[in-house]
């Protein structure tokens, strides 16, 4: 009766990369990562991508002491793995304030910003245009 139960907090972040959106939940564990209910080796069939994700956690030494549970949509593969390392490095920071130096210094607070440039009317794509025909 005079036990007290460990509280368990969770850090959240929210990471963005031309369409995708990762919701990022963090909280101290084993080192188990879940990515739409798949483990990291199911989600990304790509070894670099699996590398991009884990990035933030190798720079903070933590890849076995956080558990994470990411949910992720829009866009595709590569975009929906720099929306994670986004996400995941912005919980980290909130986890703890004083990894924000390594963070920033790997470039992994800054969000990309390149997103795909919109169909101009009376042109067939964004810069592409219809064959001028002078007769």
């Amino acid at each position: 009766m005079g036990q007290k139960e460990k509280e368990c907090v969770e850090f959240c972040g929210t990471g963005r990369r031309k369409c995708a959106v990762a919701r990022v939940k963090i909280r101290e564990g084993s080192g188990k990562i879940d990515i739409n209910g798949k483990s990291i080796i199911e989600f990304c069939s790509l070894d670099d991508a699996e590398r991009k994700i884990l990035a933030p956690l190798i720079i903070t030494g933590k890849v076995d002491k956080i558990d994470a549970k990411i949910k992720t949509s829009g866009g595709g593969i590569i975009g929906q793995v720099g929306a994670i390392s986004l996400g995941l490095s912005r919980s980290l920071e909130k986890m703890d304030p004083a990894l924000r130096l390594s963070l920033k210094k790997a470039g992994l607070l800054t969000r990309d910003g390149r997103v795909r440039e919109r169909k101009k009317p009376g042109q067939p794509g964004a810069r592409k245009h219809y064959q001028f025909s002078k007769r």
